[in-house]
């Protein structure tokens, strides 16, 4: 039985909800595209394939915590292995203590069961507040 492009989103979102965690790599395609559009001024933007999310995934555990997905909503579009997904991830900063919970849309192509290409889009201030990184955040708006 082949997984659906909904179910493969779905199968993500639930590994989210434990993360970040290094499997929630294998629901990616080995050469996988990732973009995020509205990464703060001076970000790093993220390398492509499966192992480099693996490695970031990694990275990210060391510093938050995932306690739940919630707000869900998949939307599958014309295309059918486009997926639109709504949700919100509850966390906390590990180094702080501090909880977020960040609301994110991903617009992702999937292909025999993995994902090919992702589009994330969350409100990079949050992340700011979160992660005490106003000032920065700030400082690369003004320039």
């Amino acid at each position: 039985m082949s997984t659906t492009p909904r179910e493969t989103i779905e199968r993500l979102l639930a590994l989210t909800a434990g993360g970040p965690t290094p499997e929630m790599a294998d629901v990616y395609a080995v050469d996988a595209v990732f973009e995020l559009p509205f990464l703060p001024p001076g970000a790093e933007h993220p390398e492509g394939g499966r192992e480099a999310f693996r490695a970031h995934l990694v990275e990210g555990a060391r510093v938050q915590r995932f306690d739940s997905v919630d707000d869900v909503r998949i939307h599958e579009t014309a295309d059918p292995e486009v997926v639109i997904a709504e949700y919100r991830i509850n966390g906390t900063v590990l180094a702080t203590g501090k909880r977020f919970d960040l609301l994110i849309i991903n617009v992702s192509q999937v292909r025999d069961g993995l994902i090919v290409s992702t589009r994330s889009y969350s409100n990079p201030l949050a992340g700011a507040i979160a992660f005490d990184q106003v000032e920065a955040l700030l400082g690369g708006l003004v320039g």
